[in-house]
């Protein structure tokens, strides 16, 4: 039930995103969710792989449960970091109106 919270919420903040740029809403919505999946995947690998390495008696007695848990904020940070970099680029690339420039201009004397 708490992964479809995230899930709801993570494909309305990069739908509400696109709509604000006019780039195509589902298509980042989803984009968004498989970015959750995909940090704790990648996560969850390098995690897996450095107990492996350094703690191989722990694998045995690991609980799945508590693994999923403590992956959730590696989700949520992916998300964040694929968020903030379509928030970023998209802003640098808006095109402006000639309406805003009217009061920003400079006048040369």
């Amino acid at each position: 039930m708490l992964g479809l919270i995230f899930l709801y919420w993570i494909g309305k903040y990069f739908y509400n995103l696109a709509e604000e740029y006019d780039k195509n809403k589902w298509t980042y919505a989803i984009l968004g969710i498989v970015s959750y999946y995909g940090g704790t995947i990648f996560f969850g690998l390098i995690i897996g792989i450095i107990l492996g390495l350094f703690y191989p008696e722990s694998i045995e007695g690991l609980d799945e449960t508590m693994l999923s848990l403590v992956m959730i904020p590696f989700g949520i940070l992916s998300c964040y970091l694929l968020y903030s970099y379509f928030e970023k680029t998209w802003k640098k690339n808006k095109p402006v109106n000639e309406m805003d420039q009217i009061g920003n201009e400079k006048e040369l004397i």
